[in-house]
């Protein structure tokens, strides 16, 4: 299925973006407010816009309240971005990424009361399945097992919600619409998020320091950061015209096991940047995800 193609570049293309996120966040905003990193988004947004409006001219007919709404769930997706990258300057990605399998649920949810999804008893499986196979990933053992900490639980259960509800938003108009003029729509709201953060005296200043001071490096490994985390976001997203809310976002969860697995690579070819267990015990819990994950992708594309 052409959809199941674009919904796992979702999580594929952002597993790559979580550990250029913590890369930058370590190297360039341990000590600076990570709000700064979204003026980047913001602008990779804004770029998008003239390109759009190129090859889709009809990206003003949309009425003036839809535009509003719109450009609202642009503002609530980098609302969530900024709880998640405000959970990532105080904690390892392993461990941020496995919170983005509540998504599905609230997708479930507000699919089921806004949209009138229906799932199948096999889609709601393979849905379970994925999102298991997403959990076993994030197990933790020995010293780190059993501690629950409140702070990042509130930041990526509230970045999941805002997550949702912006999805939501944005597959409606999708579909009542069209895909690229409420895109068009949504880099705006995330364009005027970006503004709004420069007019915070506190950021502008912050953020013009850092680029002063690692300009070449920030911008090359942010652009590319950009891209992908772009790439990703339109590829979910257009899935969203084909299949169940819930079951794209079942879909993204699966970013912890790609996480994970681009860490294991980290660790091999560069292992000052990896830091994940290579213990046999830890291969062997990650395998047994994937077959979880590779059952219930099956199942909901039955």
């Amino acid at each position: 299925m052409s959809w199941l193609l674009f919904a796992f570049s979702g999580p594929v293309l952002w597993a790559i973006s979580v550990h250029l996120d913590k890369y930058l966040v370590e190297r360039f905003f341990k000590e600076s407010n990570v709000a700064i990193l979204l003026v980047f988004t913001a602008f990779a947004g804004l770029v998008m816009l003239p390109f759009i409006w190129y090859f889709q001219p009809s990206v003003t007919k949309p009425t003036l309240g839809a535009i509003s709404v719109i450009a609202f769930s642009g503002i609530l997706y980098m609302s969530a971005m900024l709880l998640y990258l405000r959970a990532l300057q105080s904690e390892e990605a392993s461990v941020v990424a496995p919170f983005f399998q509540a998504s599905p649920l609230f997708g479930y949810v507000l699919g089921y009361l806004v949209l009138g999804e229906r799932l199948s008893g096999t889609q709601l499986t393979g849905g379970a399945l994925i999102i298991v196979g997403a959990l076993i990933v994030s197990l933790r053992f020995g010293a780190a097992a059993g501690v629950f900490k409140l702070r990042l639980a509130v930041l990526m259960l509230g970045c999941g919600f805002v997550l949702s509800v912006a999805t939501l938003i944005f597959k409606i108009f999708a579909i009542e619409v069209e895909f690229w003029t409420t895109t068009f729509w949504m880099f705006v709201g995330e364009a005027v998020f970006g503004a709004g953060l420069l007019m915070v005296t506190s950021y502008r200043r912050q953020f013009i320091a850092v680029l002063r001071t690692n300009t070449t490096a920030l911008l090359s490994i942010n652009a590319s950061n950009e891209l992908i985390n772009l790439g990703g976001g339109l590829g979910n997203r257009y899935a969203l015209l084909f299949a169940p809310l819930s079951i794209v976002q079942a879909i993204g969860s699966t970013t912890t096991l790609f996480v994970f697995l681009f860490g294991v690579l980290l660790s091999l070819a560069f292992p000052q940047y990896g830091r994940e267990n290579l213990s046999g015990r830890e291969l062997a819990q990650k395998g047994i995800a994937a077959v979880f994950v590779a059952v219930g992708v099956a199942l909901v594309t039955h």
